[in-house]
Formats: structure tokens, C-alpha cells, sequence
């Protein structure tokens, strides 16, 4: 299987070297073909895609706004491909907020992503650190090392689709006035009988945050199925976790950000995340914004979920809605389409 590399062509020179070097070491025998420029995007239906971004220390790259554009535009663009990406920069800042950006866009423009599809390349290379010291190598190796290994997955995984999936729904919002919980229930009823389902309710003092026990606390913990911390998490997430096929995170938008509890579930995922990895577990969610900033939290869910807890991220994994008023959301033009679609999607990945 050949890998197609998205890598647009910085325009402050110089900016690419370290990533030319990267890539070098990451392809080293395999077959690919690199497109620089957003209008060579054509007839990429079903590849796998390397997106490889240089950001320089600004964080810019004008030819990679080009290409976000263009996904932006064409929802279908990228239908059916698989992806990872390497983005690099001389600066600390930048690289997460850019990868999140455009993940989120190709996955709107059709594309699926590997769980953990990110290898990042801050300036200093410091957040090799712990990986150099487990491979007893320096931050560049690491980073080689990083690399190659993605496109080692990027060639050969696939997502399992076992023969009757679970999806655990996970919500903090209250049944009788959420426009969110309004819209899950009619995903469930168009689901049918095809899945079993999990559904657990993070609220009112249920879930207490992660409070960043020492990495060995965490370990210990973590190889028995548990957390310091115990509750709800401990209890009932952690075994329907290791379930599941799927997990629906019902996320209503409360000041540009996940509420407390769905942030807290993803951070006391750490312990479970310590000695397993999720990659076999697809990441869906319907984000319901009273005024805008639904993208604001995909990527959140992108960041937390699928860069950093491993979970596949299907195409279009994301029902993104504007609704205030209680109800509202149900009549909004075109919804039943919309739901008809994201449980099409929900059946798609999970189903044979």
C-alpha cells in the first residue's frame, strides 16, 4: 500500500528542514507520492494520507491555509481516506492548536484518523522526553522513532468492526431541557436494536477530577482496572470502556468548552490508558453550541480523545449543532437529514 504525503510547501525558508530529515527516516522504503500545493488534492478517495505540516516559529504556513480552505469547502474531499500527521515547528507553541485544526477539517471533508495520528515536533524537542529515556535514545531519535512507527500504522492498521458493538454514551446534562440529550435520543431510536447500549450519566457530584497522582501511583492503580480515586469511574466507565466499540460523548457547549465532568472523564481515563490503548474504539460525539464555538470543541475532543487517549476518530465523528431554547434543536432545518446521516456514519463504522 502506497502513502500519499500532504506536505504544503512552507513559505519561510528553512522552515522544513528538520521535517524533511523526519520524513526521510519515517518513509525510508516505502512507496509514496508527496502533494505541496491544496490544488493537487484530486482523486484521493479511500488512500492513506501522512499530512505533514512545517510551521516554522510563527505558526503559519500560507500554503497550508490554502488547504485548509479548500477542506473547508468540499465536504466530500477526502471521502473514505485514513490519515495520520507529523507537524513541526521551531517554537513551543503552535503545534497541538494547529494539528487539532486540521484534523478536525479533514475529518469533516470525509477523512478518518488513527488513534494517536499525531506526532508533534515542538522546538526543543522536550516533549521526547520520556520517550528518549524509555528508548535509551536523544529527543531526535525519538522523534524519528515516532514517526517511523506512525507510518508503520498508517500502512497496515484497520479498525475492527465486531460482531455486536457496544457504544457507551456518555452525557452530563439533564434529560427534560438538553437540546444534546434530544438529539441522542433520536440517533437511539434510529440506531434500532443493532448495538448494545451503554449509557452513563457524569453529574451532580458523581465524578471527581484527576488530581495528578505521581506516574507510579497511576501505574499501580492502572494495571488493576482501578484509580486511586475510585467512584463512578472506577466502578462503571472503566469496565464499559474496555467493552465497548464505541463511545458517544454527549457535549453540550458551556463557554467554549466541555463541561467539567466530560473534561474530568478524559483526564481519569489516564489510569486505564497506562496499560492499554484504545485504538480499537471509535470516537463519536454530538456538540450542541447556544450561540457558536461547536468546532472549538471538537477539537477538544479531538486533542484529549483521539490525539491523546488513542481512540479512532471515524469520519465526520461529530454531530455539530447551534440550538438555545429547550427543544430548539429538533426543529431546526434540515435535522432529520443531519441524524439520519450521523447514524448512518455510527452504523458504518461499527457494523459489517
Amino acid at each position: 500500500m502506497s502513502l500519499i504525503v500532504i506536505y504544503p510547501h512552507p513559505d519561510v525558508q528553512g522552515a522544513d528542514i528538520r521535517l524533511d530529515e523526519i520524513l526521510r527516516h519515517a518513509l525510508e522504503g516505502r512507496q509514496t507520492r508527496t502533494l505541496r500545493r491544496a490544488e493537487e488534492l484530486t482523486n484521493l478517495t479511500g488512500e492513506r494520507l501522512l499530512f505533514a505540516l512545517p510551521l516554522g516559529d510563527t505558526g503559519t504556513n500560507i500554503e497550508y491555509v490554502k488547504l485548509l480552505a479548500r477542506l473547508r469547502r468540499e465536504p466530500e474531499l477526502l471521502k473514505g481516506c485514513t490519515a495520520g500527521l507529523i507537524v513541526d515547528g521551531t517554537s513551543p507553541l503552535y503545534t497541538k492548536s494547529e494539528a487539532t485544526e486540521l484534523t478536525l477539517a479533514a475529518n469533516l471533508a470525509g477523512c478518518a484518523f488513527l488513534g494517536r495520528p499525531l506526532v508533534e515536533g515542538t522546538g526543543s524537542l522536550v516533549n521526547f522526553k520520556v520517550q528518549a529515556k524509555q528508548l535509551n535514545t536523544d529527543l531526535l531519535g525519538a522523534y524519528r522513532a515516532a514517526a517511523r512507527e506512525l507510518a508503520d500504522r498508517l500502512e497496515k492498521e484497520s479498525f475492527p468492526k465486531p460482531e455486536k458493538p457496544e457504544l457507551l454514551v456518555l452525557h452530563a446534562s439533564n434529560h427534560h431541557t438538553s437540546n444534546t440529550m434530544a438529539l441522542w435520543s433520536e440517533v437511539k431510536t434510529r440506531l434500532g436494536d443493532a448495538f448494545i447500549v451503554t449509557e452513563i450519566g457524569l453529574r451532580n457530584g458523581t465524578l471527581s477530577d484527576c488530581s495528578g497522582c505521581p506516574y507510579t501511583m497511576c501505574l499501580h492503580f492502572g494495571e488493576r482496572g482501578g484509580c486511586f480515586y475510585g467512584g463512578v469511574m472506577q466502578d462503571e466507565v472503566y469496565p464499559a470502556v474496555r467493552r465497548c466499540s464505541g463511545v458517544v460523548m454527549l457535549c453540550p457547549n458551556y463557554n467554549d468548552a466541555m463541561s467539567a465532568n466530560m473534561t474530568a472523564f478524559i483526564n481519569r481515563l489516564t489510569a486505564l490508558f497506562r496499560q492499554t490503548r484504545f485504538y480499537d474504539k471509535a470516537l463519536f460525539s454530538i456538540v450542541v453550541s447556544g450561540y457558536s464555538g461547536g468546532d472549538i470543541v471538537a477539537r477538544q475532543l479531538i486533542a484529549g480523545m483521539n490525539m491523546n487517549k488513542s481512540f479512532y476518530l471515524p469520519s465526520q465523528f461529530s454531530m455539530l449543532e447551534t440550538a438555545n431554547d429547550p427543544g430548539e434543536a429538533l426543529s431546526l432545518p434540515g435535522i432529520g437529514e443531519r441524524l439520519d446521516g450521523f447514524s448512518s456514519r455510527i452504523r458504518g463504522t461499527l457494523l459489517n
